[in-house]
């Protein structure tokens, strides 16, 4: 039988409107402040002379969303702290994304991420790297707003639609008003909410438990700290190689080319800026995770003999965070608010980066180069109108997420089949000097086709439990009616994915549900990466490799990119934009592409 919880009281409504709209003032407080200053590049790049910190805090907020919020301790309370080990795929993407990306787009003074895709391969590329990426970007944004929303409604009685359409609402307001740092100065800002919300949870059960060496004790023994589990079966969902070897290139495919991260440390006055902005919010990721994951043993404590999901208080694992906190901390007046603020956040920070890295790639991407004649105070204006489409595409986008299943897991699996065969262009194009157009686009469909059949075959044929592996709970301590069933002792926990209960008999599974379509989620983004970069080099190789052009060698990765060869090397940290590859006006109209030069250009440079 369910158990009655708290609602919200006045003062959690009044905390949590007055956060709400305390990120929005700091967003158009940014758009006043700069608002004589109305350039491209000032709205899209926030005049690139942003400073590493505040940046690391946007980088850490964008994807530590209201789903990381609310996701993450759901996942450890039935999984354990297996996700922990995200720490280490954290460490390198850090790693590899600030010494070897953070160099090559910088020196090349790009807006967009995807320009490099036509300076290395061709306009068609980089048009279908834009479309990939607005697709991936709409979905997950549409994710993000409605998966919070549902669960904080079914708990504290917002209305779902009203909140949803108030999210965007709000981000599109300083988006479009205030551009890169009205985004990146709210971000810092709900990233503390966020960091306070955790924290609110945290405190209060210790209080309630006893200490955190109880919690510590109570996940113990229930099998919680069970973490580094070695298996190589590549179908368990969660183990240290999933996580330490798949997480990792996902995450890279997250903060290397993803537009949203690319677009803030891109935005940095010197590259050193833009790579310790990187290494800064490794830090910031351990922190958040640390955090979330503590929230979930806290939960598992307090619910331990009680499990709030086989006693049917809530409905899904989505809402278990939302449940404790109005569970514990309902006699506080405000901290449920505090949460609740907390969450959307998370969602506001994610939304806003969102429409922002959309704006900037639809303007460099197609339409700058269509209409070749815009002025800057067109621009402008173009900027602030596509801020508004996407701001309600995303809201629309909210409708199909509402399909999805559990949101951790689908929103990672999203970056994974779409950002995997991306990452594997981009390593073709900065590594391998013989690969050619041809082979990167060819690469690129084969790789996205593959992991668009094993994801979307994951989502209609769930991996069996076997696989998943749920931890144990107990609901002996519940308080139920006597006409319900008692013998519900130690009973495993349901897979609370929405689509388990759609998940069809064994005898009725085709061959490939339990073996192709049960791979790790995790393994998307390396399945991609690695069928593009293959794919491509055997096609470039058959289709003749780069012999009919002269690729320039500032498109591929260099040894003075490295820190350990370029410290001392005082060009890295002005940016001359005079000495870019894209300095040439020819690339900005998008008629010819500097990259490559012809031995009929050479000839006219040397006469």
């Amino acid at each position: 039988m369910a158990r009655p919880v708290a609602t919200f009281s006045t003062w959690d409504y009044v905390v949590f409107a007055g956060l709400v709209l305390g990120a929005a003032a700091i967003g158009l407080f940014q758009a006043i402040r700069g608002r004589k200053d109305t350039s491209s590049q000032e709205f899209l790049l926030g005049g690139r002379q942003m400073t590493a910190v505040p940046v690391a805090m946007s980088l850490t907020a964008s994807f530590m969303s209201g789903i990381t919020v609310i996701g993450t301790p759901a996942e450890v309370y039935v999984y354990g702290i297996a996700f922990w080990l995200f720490g280490f795929s954290y460490a390198i993407m850090s790693t590899f994304s600030a010494e070897i990306f953070v160099p090559l787009f910088y020196r090349l003074g790009i807006t967009s991420a995807y320009e490099y895709l036509e300076m290395r391969f061709n306009k068609v590329i980089r048009l279908v790297g834009t479309s990939m990426y607005i697709a991936q970007t709409a979905l997950y944004t549409g994710m993000v707003i409605y998966a919070p929303a549902l669960a904080l409604n079914q708990i504290t009685g917002l209305d779902l639609w009203g909140v949803l359409v108030a999210t965007g609402a709000v981000c599109i307001i300083y988006c479009t008003l205030g551009g890169l740092k009205a985004v990146i100065w709210t971000d810092v800002f709900q990233m503390a909410i966020m960091l306070a919300g955790f924290v609110a949870v945290i405190t209060r059960g210790a209080v309630l438990q006893g200490g955190l060496t109880k919690i510590w004790e109570d996940a113990r023994q229930g099998q919680r700290l069970e973490a580094f589990d070695f298996d190589p079966d590549p179908l368990r969902r969660h183990t240290f190689w999933t996580i330490v070897v798949g997480g990792s290139l996902m995450w890279t495919s997250i903060y290397a080319i993803n537009q949203s991260q690319v677009q803030r440390y891109i935005s940095c006055r010197t590259m050193t800026h833009a790579k310790l902005s990187l290494y800064v919010n490794m830090v910031g990721l351990w922190v958040t995770v640390t955090l979330a994951v503590l929230s979930g043993l806290t939960m598992y404590s307090i619910y331990k003999d009680c499990d709030p999901l086989s006693n049917k208080d809530v409905g899904a694992s989505d809402q278990l965070l939302p449940y404790l906190v109005m569970d514990i901390l309902s006699e506080f007046p405000g901290v449920p608010g505090l949460f609740v603020a907390a969450a959307y956040s998370g969602t506001l920070s994610t939304v806003s980066s969102s429409i922002n890295a959309l704006v900037a790639v639809t303007m460099e991407d197609f339409v700058k180069p269509v209409w070749t004649t815009i002025t800057e105070q067109q621009v402008h204006w173009s900027n602030m109108a596509l801020s508004v489409f996407f701001g309600v595409l995303c809201i629309g986008m909210a409708a199909v997420a509402s399909l999805m299943g559990s949101i951790l897991q689908a929103a990672l699996s999203i970056f994974g089949m779409i950002s995997g065969p991306l990452l594997g262009l981009y390593l073709l194009g900065m590594f391998f000097r013989c690969a050619n157009s041809t082979g990167g686009l060819v690469g690129l469909v084969m790789g996205l086709m593959v992991t668009l059949w094993v994801g979307i075959g994951a989502q209609v044929y769930p991996p069996l439990l076997t696989k998943t592996k749920p931890l144990a709970v107990s609901t002996h301590g519940c308080i139920f009616n006597f006409t319900e069933n008692l013998n519900t002792t130690n009973t495993p926990a349901p897979w609370t994915h929405a689509l388990t209960e759609m998940t069809p008999a064994p005898n009725e599974r085709p061959m490939l549900a339990d073996t192709w379509y049960s791979l790790s989620y995790l393994y998307f983004c390396p399945v991609g990466t690695l069928l593009t970069i293959i794919i491509g080099l055997v096609v470039s190789s058959v289709t003749g490799g780069c012999k009919q052009r002269k690729i320039h060698p500032e498109l591929f990765v260099r040894k003075s990119d490295f820190f350990c060869f370029s410290h001392c090397n005082d060009s890295s940290e002005t940016p001359k934009p005079e000495m870019l590859v894209k300095a040439g006006a020819e690339l900005h109209k998008g008629t010819t592409n500097p990259a490559f030069v012809s031995s009929e250009m050479e000839l006219k440079e040397k006469n």
